[in-house]
């Protein structure tokens, strides 16, 4: 079994954090969240993983260590690591034909900027499985065309009229991978595109079109991390999903003055808390001090600096000073301040 992960995109919806690191290496509970999706996804196919392709853009911006960070992941999960290069922004489908060496044999394509909670058996005798979660307002995604049988037989992208409740998270399995590079390569001879993009779904309705078994593979949750508000959500949803599994999230090294801490919470190494109330639903990185603040539902990353301050719904990067008596400031691009 293979991973297929696009993950080129710059996401500036998540702006300023992802000016120097990638959108997919932002910790979320204290892991990245590519780490955690990968991780998930080997969970629910509960069999060996032989090759994880990721696929990145820029080498000044997807440097050596995403490069590392990436090749330990897959070592981690016994698997070799290949890394692939989308040398222009041309949507989905064009991501996935960038890796087309490894388009072969059963794979799963997983687009990095959603996590999940999921439990349930692949169905390894469908051609295709599209994940999907159960959502109140189909309206507003692109949802499955379900038969009888409970066969996906039509992707529809923010239906006018009720077709089902089943979104689309980007999450995909494919029994052979290498028929959908053979669409995919058709979409990109007939120069088929949409905004200027090529689409794995062009690639799927073409499968479609040849009586391929397309099935539902309906997760428990789905988690979005495309801005800052919706990521500042699922980590604590994370948070909470990890203090109910018993995951230890608060390291030993954390020095703690005078502070109290409301779980749930991760707290990385080295952290020192000074007069402070910490929680619930707070993480923060490896390095990080905090003085005189309260904080709750924030993500704050390694090495930051925050004193005098009361927080709520905040997220802060790596190595940022945060001082909520401030007279004098250097604020960066796309940086907010409420």
């Amino acid at each position: 079994m293979k991973i297929i992960v696009p993950m080129a995109g710059r996401g500036s919806r998540l702006r300023p954090h992802t000016l120097t690191v990638p959108k997919p290496l932002i910790p979320v509970a204290g892991k990245p969240i590519v780490h955690r999706l990968v991780e998930d996804i080997a969970k629910v196919l509960d069999q060996p993983i032989d090759e994880i392709a990721f696929i990145l853009g820029d080498p000044a911006f997807f440097g050596d260590d995403v490069v590392k960070s990436l090749e330990d992941l897959a070592k981690s999960l016994n698997a070799k690591a290949t890394i692939y290069r989308q040398d222009q922004p041309l949507g989905t489908g064009h991501a996935i034909m960038s890796a087309k060496e490894s388009l072969s044999g059963p794979a799963v394509v997983a687009y990095a900027d959603t996590l999940i909670k999921a439990d349930f058996k692949l169905d390894e005798e469908a051609d295709a499985v599209i994940w999907t979660k159960k959502v109140e307002n189909p309206e507003a995604f692109g949802v499955v065309n379900l038969n009888e049988k409970d066969e996906i037989i039509e992707l529809v992208e923010k239906p006018e009229k009720f077709v089902s409740d089943q979104a689309v998270i980007g999450i995909y399995y494919f029994k052979d991978i290498s028929v959908l590079k053979g669409k995919l390569q058709e979409v990109l001879e007939e120069n088929l595109m949409h905004g200027g993009e090529y689409q794995i779904n062009d690639g799927i309705k073409k499968m479609m079109a040849e009586d391929r078994v397309f099935k539902t593979g309906t997760v428990d949750e789905w988690m979005d991390c495309g801005n800052k508000e919706v990521t500042v959500d699922t980590n604590a949803r994370m948070l909470n999903f990890l203090h109910q599994d018993g995951e230890k999230l608060i390291a030993d090294s954390v020095k703690i003055a005078n502070a109290e801490i409301t779980e749930p919470c991760y707290i990385g190494e080295n952290v020192e808390l000074t007069n402070a109330k910490i929680g619930p639903n707070v993480s923060i990185g490896d390095g990080t001090k905090i003085t005189d603040a309260e904080i709750k539902n924030s993500l704050i990353q390694t090495f930051a600096e925050v004193k005098n301050a009361k927080l709520n719904n905040a997220m802060i990067g790596n190595f940022a000073k945060f001082n909520g008596d401030f007279t004098e400031i250097s604020i960066g691009d796309y940086s907010t301040l409420k």
